[in-house]
């Protein structure tokens, strides 16, 4: 059995587990940290026993290392796609987004004009009118156009694209349990596998680059398939936790997958949760509140709306605590989230809270006496600011109350929602410890995370790196506690953070040094 030796590296503590001082050598045999002693031996491989004499050698220089970072709320085919789609986050207005898309496609030329015009980005929130097709079809005529929204729960589309999606004709977007379907049908009229397989690639790479060790993939898609062909084919260079919707089910309790089953040859791929989005999105106006949206008074649903009535969601969470499955369940409103903890104390399943954007006060000492996981994304904060304070501004002081869910008692898992955000732990640690994008003060400053603190919610609930450690590790080129603990000092350094190496299961799949 090969392993992998590391030499004079300096361990970070992580979860208020104390490291010890100095450099140290580690040895990683079967996945696994066997040994961390000063000037350990190449060749052998100690108290494991057995050795084919070989051991790989990375020589850490006195560089700081941690557990693998993971990313607990990731769409990868949809942030592989996006390289590929006209940026329209900056776009205020259906008149902005309009314009990008007609200069896009008089910019091209042949048979390109026939092909799918794809964006992602806009925010209809802050905007002073809903979009129409209507619009769109007097720049796009026989061209299917498809722009994503920025947090992906609608699409606004041209007619042509509609017919193209089987979709019937409508004045308006596409959104939520209408939308998602088509959302995960896109790659099948826009993408070739080899251009599909391309684009995965790339994105994975980016993600060992930063630290990335371990993602949850919410993509819609029958991920458990999917990810077992691409890692069997050589393409998962990462562990990947596959959830499923419950449109896919009963297939996998028919197939027997529980969550953390392994799925693939290599042990990288394993069951996930059951995946639910029980309420919609701030952005769309559809997270499901107890007070009305703020100046909405056009919305069919000034509360927003959910996506399952109480008794749907507690019978899924119920069948997926049967058969084995963790639940992790989309609720960014805080009548949704209330919902969603009255689930999991009905049925006792065990599992997340995706987002958990806004929470009643009540409602976060009760996830962590029910032991529920936050599974959140600080950088979505920076980006719903403005938008918050346009729609919810008597409840902006409830919104991403992370350090009040960790004196509750909850755990925090960190992630992105890429494409929503971009894949990048460490953006996500800046934005929890320094709750600003621009020169304003920090919003709701009392909920801003330590560089600890945020380190820990991003490494998969493990701990200082020891014997019997996961073979899941990151080198770094700087210590990510050199500095203060908060605000824009510790956020710019986490944001510089330079890996030099990263490891997943013993492998060392980042070497930049």
């Amino acid at each position: 059995m090969s392993s992998l030796l590391i030499r004079q590296a300096r361990l970070v503590p992580v979860g208020g587990v104390a490291a010890p001082a100095g450099t140290l050598d580690l040895r990683v045999v079967g996945g696994r940290v066997t040994e961390i002693a000063p000037n350990l031996r190449a060749g052998s491989t100690g108290r494991t026993g057995g050795t084919d004499g070989v051991d790989e050698v990375l020589d850490a220089d006195g560089r700081w290392l941690v557990p693998g970072l993971w990313d607990q709320h990731v769409h990868l085919g949809q942030w592989a796609a996006n390289s590929s789609r006209l940026d329209l986050s900056s776009t205020t207005s259906p008149d902005d987004a309009v314009r990008v898309v007609a200069a896009e496609i008089a910019a091209r030329a042949g048979g390109a004009r026939d092909t799918v015009v794809q964006g992602f980005g806009h925010r209809t929130a802050g905007w002073d009118r809903q979009p129409t097709v209507a619009e769109l079809d007097a720049v796009a005529g026989d061209v299917p156009v498809v722009l994503i929204s920025g947090d992906a729960h609608h699409g606004w589309l041209s007619s042509a694209a509609l017919r193209l999606l089987g979709l019937p004709r409508r004045e308006g977007v596409v959104e939520e349990n209408d939308w998602f379907p088509v959302f995960a049908r896109l790659d099948e009229v826009t993408q070739t596998a080899e251009g599909k397989r391309t684009a995965y690639a790339k994105v994975l790479d980016a993600a060992v680059r930063r630290g990335v060790v371990g993602v949850r993939e919410m993509e819609w898609a029958d991920n458990a398939t999917e990810w077992a062909q691409r890692s069997d084919s050589g393409l998962a260079v990462l562990r990947v936790r596959t959830a499923t919707y419950a449109v896919g089910l009963a297939e996998t309790i028919a197939d027997g997958r529980r969550s953390g089953d392994v799925l693939d040859e290599a042990g990288l791929v394993t069951m996930g949760p059951l995946k639910i989005i029980s309420d919609g999105s701030l952005n769309t106006r559809t997270a499901f509140c107890h007070d009305p949206y703020i100046g909405t008074d056009v919305l069919e649903h000034p509360h927003g709306r959910p996506n399952n009535s109480p008794e749907e969601l507690a019978e899924l969470l119920a069948e997926a605590t049967a058969h084995g499955l963790d639940v992790a369940v989309h609720a960014i409103g805080d009548a949704a989230v209330g919902v969603a903890l009255d689930s999991f104390e009905r049925t006792g399943a065990r599992g997340s809270i995706e987002h958990a954007q806004l929470v009643a006060t009540e409602d976060v000492a009760r996830m962590g006496r029910l032991g529920v996981v936050a599974s959140v994304q600080p950088a979505h904060l920076l980006d719903d600011r403005d938008v918050t304070f346009q729609c919810w501004p008597d409840r902006a002081d409830r919104c991403f109350p992370l350090r009040s869910m960790l004196d509750a008692g909850v755990r925090l898992a960190l992630g992105s929602d890429a494409p929503v955000a971009p894949l990048d732990p460490w953006e996500a640690m800046a934005a929890a410890v320094h709750r600003t994008a621009d020169e304003r003060d920090e919003w709701n400053a009392a909920e801003t995370l330590t560089v600890e603190q945020a380190l820990a919610g991003s490494v998969d609930g493990a701990t200082t790196v020891g014997v019997g450690s996961p073979g899941d590790l990151v080198l770094l080129d700087a210590d990510p506690l050199g500095g203060p603990s908060r605000g824009p000092e510790a956020a710019a350094r986490l944001r510089a953070m330079r890996v030099a190496a990263t490891v997943v299961a013993g492998v060392t799949t980042r070497d930049a040094f």
